[in-house]
């Protein structure tokens, strides 16, 4: 069962949107230099259609995006919530931001709208440096497109 620990509305973590952040627990990969390492535990309160609700309806029209931040142990699991979005609210964007170096085979990708890969590996910097193995991926049409290169400055 997904848990999640905290959220926020926040403006950086994909690009156009004014996003809800969920962060989720168990996480899996324990990146060595993790600035989250108090998700790693099975901690906080579930993560469910419910919840989701509940958060859709807090913030209403002020958010364009949810973006799961974690949920690599229950990757079926953040697909399922991300149908239900798609589903119920068609004109919500949805991001998943994984530490995996890859999304696993039986997930259906299309139920997302961004999807983030890598895991954090500090000698390589995150998502802003042009140096990271972590990259954004936008979903245009059928395909996703990388665009990592939107976090790097001149």
């Amino acid at each position: 069962m997904l848990k999640y620990v905290n959220t926020g509305v926040v403006f950086q973590e994909i690009p156009d949107e004014v996003t809800l952040s969920i962060n989720i627990s168990n996480c899996p990969c324990h990146c060595p230099g993790c600035h989250s390492k108090y998700l790693w535990g099975d901690v906080g309160s579930v993560l469910d259609f419910c919840a989701i609700d509940s958060f859709i309806a807090k913030y209403g029209s002020d958010i364009t995006c949810v973006c799961f931040m974690g949920g690599d142990a229950e990757p079926l699991s953040v697909c399922h919530l991300a149908e239900h979005i798609r589903t119920k609210y068609p004109h919500m964007k949805v991001a998943w931001y994984s530490g995996r170096q890859r999304i696993p085979s039986h997930i259906d990708k299309n139920k997302f709208d961004y999807i983030k890969i890598g895991p954090y590996l500090a000698h390589l910097g995150p998502l802003k440096s042009r140096t990271t193995n972590q990259h954004l991926y936008k979903r245009v049409k059928d395909k996703f497109v990388d665009i990592t290169s939107r976090f790097w400055r001149s």
